[in-house]
């Protein structure tokens, strides 16, 4: 089939691309060959829209053992010989049409870039946004994704051991779904994603390929209309026992050293996979597709090429090892099918019962190779202006403040998820009891160690949209601080980038400048990028989501037993102090947002410097064993945190407020760089000793207050009653639950 600008543009392509095609083979594509140009240079496999700014951020560690980009995933040295492999990925577009297999699909796809490299993955994490949990669709999707994800990590038998779930009105057409896996593997056990040798033959292990998810990888290059459920066949389909088979014999394989290379078969499928394999080992290979199992008959070479099936690998096997190959994806009752062998020559050559399909150069597709990479115009957004004009002192100081914090700890961003969390299993697998213990982060114990590994996933989007560069910084920022009051010590991040439609040029600026606070952040905490995904184009007709650059961050803790803290109340007298600077600030909370009604504000108070000095202090209180507990302050502010430690052992607390502050911003404002920990009075001068002790030519100091005690089973707020801690643990508890009772 002569194939045209017209057919190009109809595949996602423009005009200049299809030239460059043209340029690059020096022909004109085939029908087959251009479909395959149309998913590497999508957004999704290409990132040619994000390329130039992605390689801004950090990307060197003294853990990190390969750099961001090289592998499917990071990889980050924790010591004792072992590795951690993680990263977090979107499945947004496929969530947004069919919920159920576009979430469960997500997590399949994110452990497979785990387990491709060798690592068996222990722990899973995600962030969710929908629109408002009132309406309807939103609340259909809520379900959808819920149990996609918990049935796909329940079946597989990975835990999911924390995560993040908001909701804001602009997520309603298109909701984020956010999977992140993390597995171990000894160091020196990893296998590459590459493809070498003449003659070496090529495998694809798994799953039979059939019809679903062609152009997934174009689908999620597209903004999200009415006509959009038109593109089911773009949603892939997942079987989790599957997985489970395929991740055991591919770690059995590896044992074996046969393997040159392995990779998974996620966006673009075959195409991406022999495609990026060959252009790291700079050798080309010869495919046979009649020889690749398929689950439908009649199949069109190009509908093989572009086919997402789920659960599917490519290996690449030493010459005269095939059998061993063979006997342990029949031992798993997996197909393992030799589709071809690898060639000197760098080009790809799909062959279909003996006709060519199509001939490409190996690099010509890939990610620094021949795939286009743009410069985009931004533009400081129009709104800007509104939040410009915000005046704190045109909102009324709160009056009752009991009852606005009865109705914002019941505000679906602060209340409890547990409707959510309690259908996925935490302890499945290969995880300990250590992960459900209340912490800021998501502690795993890493077997056969003392370590653990200290896992969040965290971003304020409302925050980033007030103002990208300081809601980038406080998107890592956040997450940093999270580790460090579980006991950790921040590592690496990955990141899922998830933002509107590049060609808008507000939507850039808010990408621009949220990669450049993240970047600031990341050099501060000395949290180098892994990798990670970068998902545009999430904008319906009503416009582009919040800007919402997804942080999952890795600590580690040398000795959990040492330094792990929890987040709860301990001990009856204990006393409450808050570390960290307050300011008359109520930008961007919950309670102006959602209570007082204001849509347009600043990000809150936040400073890079005095965050830095803040998580120095609390990882010095908790390597000396002076707080029994620590919990940053966040959504909701002062009075969310206090009482979400007090409701895990039913203990209450008499604190006073400041008269420095207005009340709101005091108890529901939510500046940035401060964490409410409890002292055993024993440890009271040690404590502020300590405090005092930080004053040097290197550390600023960090201001505390004492603002109360752990006292019984009610709270108290200057001296006003406001009821027992079991009532308002089941207002905040039941919250969610209520929306789907009605």
């Amino acid at each position: 089939m002569q194939t045209t600008v017209e057919t190009a543009e109809q595949l996602g392509l423009t005009a200049d691309e299809f030239e460059r095609i043209k340029s690059v083979m020096g022909r004109t594509p085939n029908f087959t060959e251009l479909s395959m140009y149309s998913v590497m240079w999508s957004e999704h496999c290409s990132y040619k829209n994000s390329i130039v700014w992605l390689k801004t951020l950090p990307r060197e560690g003294d853990r990190l053992l390969v750099k961001a980009g090289e592998e499917n995933a990071g990889l980050v040295d924790i010591g004792d010989g072992l590795a951690c492999v993680f990263k977090i990925e979107s499945h947004n577009h496929p969530s947004a049409i069919e919920p159920f297999q576009g979430a469960a699909t997500g997590v399949g796809g994110i452990h497979r870039d785990i387990f491709t490299m060798g690592a068996r993955p222990i722990a899973a994490l995600n962030s969710l946004r929908f629109g408002n949990i009132n309406d309807k669709k939103n609340q259909h999707l809520l379900k959808g994704v819920v149990h996609g994800i918990s049935h796909y990590g329940n079946c597989f038998g990975v835990p999911t051991v924390g995560g993040e779930v908001y909701f804001e009105n602009c997520y309603s057409t298109n909701p984020l779904v956010n999977a992140m896996s993390v597995g171990i593997v000894k160091v020196g056990q990893t296998v590459s994603a590459t493809s070498y040798g003449e003659g070496n033959p090529v495998f694809i292990v798994g799953s039979a390929t059939g019809k679903d998810g062609i152009g997934g990888a174009s689908f999620a290059s597209a903004d999200i209309t009415e006509e959009s459920a038109q593109d089911l066949p773009a949603v892939q389909v997942g079987d989790p026992f599957q997985e489970k088979k395929l991740l055991e014999a591919c770690l059995e394989l590896i044992q074996t050293g046969a393997l040159v290379g392995m990779q998974d078969m996620g966006a673009a499928g075959i195409t991406c996979s022999t495609s990026e394999m060959s252009a790291k080992g700079e050798h080309g290979m010869k495919i046979d597709l009649e020889k690749v199992p398929t689950r439908q008959e009649n199949m069109k070479g190009w509908e093989m090429l572009l086919s997402e099936s789920q659960e599917r690998m490519l290996i690449v096997v030493i010459k005269g090892r095939e059998q061993e190959v063979l006997d342990v994806f029949e031992k798993w009752d997996l197909h393992a099918e030799q589709i071809g062998v690898v060639t000197k020559e760098p080009n790809l050559k799909f062959y279909m019962n003996g006709e060519l399909e199509a001939d490409l150069p190996t690099d010509s597709m890939v990610l620094g190779g021949g795939a286009p990479q743009y410069h985009r115009a931004y533009v400081e957004p129009a709104y800007f202006e509104k939040i410009k004009a915000f005046d704190i002192h045109k909102i009324a100081d709160v009056v009752d403040a009991k009852f606005v914090a009865e109705r914002l700890i019941q505000i679906p961003n602060i209340a409890s998820k547990r409707w959510i969390y309690n259908q996925y299993d935490s302890m499945v697998g290969t995880a300990n009891a250590s992960t459900n213990a209340p912490s800021d982060a998501s502690i795993v114990s890493v077997k056969g160690t003392k370590k653990a590994l200290a896992l969040t996933t965290d971003c304020n989007s409302r925050y980033v949209y007030a103002n990208p560069f300081v809601g980038g910084q406080i998107a890592v920022a956040e997450a940093a601080r999270n580790i460090v009051c579980s006991g950790g010590e921040p590592v690496a991040i990955t990141n899922c980038l998830n933002f509107g439609n590049p060609y808008d040029p507000e939507v850039y600026y808010q990408f621009v400048y949220a990669i450049k606070g993240m970047s600031e952040s990341c050099k501060k905490f000395n949290t180098p990028v892994t990798g990670g995904n970068v998902s545009f184009y999430n904008q319906s007709p009503d416009g582009p989501v919040y800007p919402t650059p997804t942080i999952g961050m890795l600590g580690v803790l040398d000795n959990m037993d040492a330094t792990r803290t929890t987040l709860n109340f301990k001990n009856d007298g204990d006393l409450i102090y808050l570390v960290g600077r307050s300011y008359n600030d109520i930008s961007s909370s919950e309670y102006l947002h959602k209570l007082i009604g204001i849509e347009f504000s600043p990000a809150p108070h936040f400073n890079l410097e005095e965050e830095a000095q803040l998580q120095k202090a609390i990882t010095k209180l908790i390597k000396a064993g002076l707080i029994e507990s620590a919990h940053d302050v966040s959504e909701g502010g002062l009075f969310t945190t206090l009482l979400e430690k007090a409701m895990v052992n039913g203990l209450g607390f008499d604190v006073t407020t400041n008269k420095i502050f207005r009340k709101d911003a005091y108890l529901f404002g939510e500046s940035q760089s401060r964490v409410v920990v409890s002292v055993k009075p024993a440890n009271k001068e040690k404590f502020e000793a300590l405090l005092h002790g930080l004053v040097d030519a290197t550390e600023q100091s960090v201001r505390y207050e004492k603002i109360g005690t752990v006292k019984g089973e009610s709270i108290a707020i200057d001296g006003e009653n406001w009821g027992d801690v079991k009532t308002w643990k089941n207002k905040y508890d039941t919250a969610i639950e209520k929306h789907f009772e009605a």
